[in-house]
């Protein structure tokens, strides 16, 4: 299919639609572009070692490599952006699956919180709890009475 044949033809449409296959295609594209960027680190090296070599009669032993950094800090910068340009991506392709799973989870998130509304607005009647069996007439309250103290102990009297 290509777009002669259809006029809502778009080439990436099923790339977008399906979180693996975009996934897929952004790692595909971090390849290529981890290639290039060797390739970009190879050649800032070797220009690096060029331009640092290039002398002109009358320098003084720092005047090449003065020259040579807007040139070697221009090549840096690139780098850096396509380094930049490669995490993005694998972050690109986590945050497309997670948005997958966030549809999928709203729809059983609503119902939970749907059936939490209808629970509140009926609540359902609290049953009384059974009053605990009383042991005999004398009941032991530890709070008030008792030693309050390891020390307290052998002044009770029997």
């Amino acid at each position: 299919m290509n777009s002669n044949n259809d006029p809502n033809y778009a080439p990436l449409r099923d790339v977008a639609q399906s979180p693996e296959t975009t996934a897929r295609y952004l790692a595909d594209v971090q390849r290529v572009l981890l290639d290039i960027g060797k390739n970009l680190e190879t050649l800032a090296h070797e220009t690096r070692v060029h331009l640092r070599d290039t002398h002109v009669e009358g320098d003084r032993w720092y005047h090449a490599r003065l020259r040579a950094m807007p040139v070697e800090k221009a090549l840096g910068n690139v780098l850096k952006n396509l380094n930049n340009l490669t995490e993005g991506l694998e972050k690109s392709a986590y945050k497309r699956r997670a948005h997958d799973e966030a549809v999928v989870n709203t729809a059983r998130d609503r119902k939970e919180k749907e059936l939490e509304r209808q629970r509140k607005k009926n609540p359902q009647p609290l049953q009384a709890a059974p009053n605990p069996p009383q042991q005999g007439a004398q009941s032991q309250n530890y709070d008030y009475g008792g030693p309050t103290s390891i020390y307290d102990l052998g002044r009770e009297s029997a």
